[in-house]
This record gives C-alpha cells, sequence and structure tokens, in this order.
C-alpha cells in the first residue's frame, strides 16, 4: 500500500506541472497545441452559396468540448439537414471528421493541411457493387473573409475526379 501512496504523489505532482499551464493553480488547457487552430478559419456562422450564387443551406460551425473538437451542424436549402464532428486526432498526427447526416449517409475522412487548405479523404462502398468511391474535401479561407469548400469524387481510384459540391461560404452578420 506505501508503494501506492508514491504512485498517487508522482501523478498529483505531474498533473500540476503539465506543459500549456496558464498560471499557477488552473488546469493546463487540452487542447492548446497550434494543431488544434488549424481549422479554426472555418468556424462561424455561414450563409452557403454555390459559385452562381444560389443559396445552398446554412452551416454552423463552432468549437467544442473545450476547444478539442469542431462541430458543424448543416441545414440545406432542400431540407436536407447533417452534423459533422471533426477534431485533430493527436496521436496519429492528423485531422478526422465524421459526417452524417438525414439521408443516412456516414463519411469518415482523415487529412490535414495542404498549401494553407484543409484537405480530407475517405472511401465509402459504391451502390450495387460498384468500384469504392473515393471522397475529398478541401475548404480554404479566401482573402475576402469567405471559405471555398470543394468535395470531389472519384469512382474509378483517383484517376478521375468530379466536383460533387462547390460551396462559398460568407459569415452570417
Amino acid at each position: 500500500m506505501k508503494w501506492m501512496g508514491v504512485v498517487l504523489c508522482v501523478c498529483l505532482v505531474m498533473a500540476q506541472t503539465a506543459p500549456g499551464k496558464a498560471q499557477e493553480g488552473e488546469p493546463a488547457p487540452r487542447c492548446a497545441d497550434p494543431e488544434y487552430s488549424q481549422f479554426d478559419f472555418w468556424i462561424g456562422e455561414w450563409k452557403v452559396t454555390d459559385p452562381e450564387g444560389n443559396v445552398q443551406g446554412s452551416n454552423r460551425i463552432e468549437k467544442i468540448l473545450d476547444g478539442c473538437a469542431i462541430q458543424e451542424s448543416w441545414n440545406g436549402a432542400k431540407g436536407m439537414r447533417g452534423h459533422s464532428y471533426t477534431i485533430f486526432a493527436k496521436r496519429r498526427s492528423i485531422w478526422h471528421q465524421t459526417w452524417v447526416d438525414s439521408n443516412g449517409a456516414l463519411l469518415l475522412l482523415d487529412g490535414g493541411l495542404v498549401d494553407g487548405r484543409m484537405v480530407l479523404r475517405g472511401q465509402t462502398p459504391a451502390p450495387k457493387g460498384e468500384a469504392t468511391v473515393e471522397h475529398e474535401i478541401s475548404w480554404e479561407k479566401l482573402a475576402d473573409g469567405r471559405v471555398r469548400q470543394v468535395w470531389r469524387i472519384s469512382r474509378d481510384g483517383g484517376s478521375t475526379w468530379n466536383d460533387a459540391f462547390v460551396g462559398l461560404y460568407t459569415r452570417e452578420k
């Protein structure tokens, strides 16, 4: 039992001296590393249009869980709704997103920053036994403060790609 007290004491000392602690007596921020802020440009309340200016929906993006994750709440102009949870998976050193929507879709994406754009990729089984569908979704902050999202799909293993969705995010006032 004596060794359990030593272990407890060591654990308490380690917890009190964790890196990133703001001030003495305050707990260390859990997700304070700079990687957790790489996707912050997407946070906000947005009107989403296609490149021609047609409204596609609205999207609310917010940091949750003490800044450790990003939650997306999509409301499409035609009634489809969806949510995603996005996190920097520190142990894997990648960004991960899980998307679900009111059509019953599930999309799992992994990736990270590429030339200033957040680029996430994943695969889904194709209907009717066809080849796997490859997905690539990128988000890019534009000079005027908007965000451009491009969702591309490939049905031939990545040889050719087609745009499934191109959205321009404009901040709501």
